[in-house]
């Protein structure tokens, strides 16, 4: 008996390894997530025992799952440090951890983009509608603005 299920079981995994290989898209494809290509209408477990494989629609349902869990873990202890009297502790405590958690690193921009701070860009480049001392002498002074 044992012998019949090792025989299922290696069925199983060749036939997982060979559906999973051809609908997977590659990791950066330029083929937006919900315009996946359909897989293949395989064999369910009532036709010779291979598997269907896991709509790619399911996908995007996790991290929005993770995220409701972790207001509601909030909300929880909210409720638990209110009734203890540390509410406004707890709330200020979150605010800052949540300032925290939300920057970037410099490692985590991507190759081009340009801080709001022109200090941290080559050459001092700034950014796009950027108020530079000169300009808003300009404005004040009422003199016409040399670059319009």
């Amino acid at each position: 008996m044992s012998a019949a299920v090792e025989q299922r079981l290696a069925r199983f995994r060749a036939a997982r390894s060979t559906s999973s290989a051809a609908t997977r898209l590659p990791p950066h494809s330029e083929e937006p997530p919900g315009k996946a290509a359909a897989p293949e209408a395989s064999e369910g477990p009532d036709r010779g025992g291979q598997p269907r494989p896991v709509p790619a629609a399911t996908e995007p349902a996790r991290p929005l799952l993770v995220l409701a869990l972790k207001v509601l873990l909030w909300a929880v202890l909210l409720a638990l440090f209110a009734e203890l009297e540390l509410g406004l502790p707890f709330f200020v405590v979150s605010l800052l951890y949540w300032m925290y958690a939300g920057t970037r690193g410099p490692g985590e921009r991507r190759p081009g983009e340009l801080s709001a701070y022109s200090v941290f860009n080559p050459g001092c480049t700034p950014i796009a509608g950027t108020l530079t001392a000169e300009q808003l002498e300009r404005e004040l002074h009422y003199r016409p603005a040399a670059g319009r």
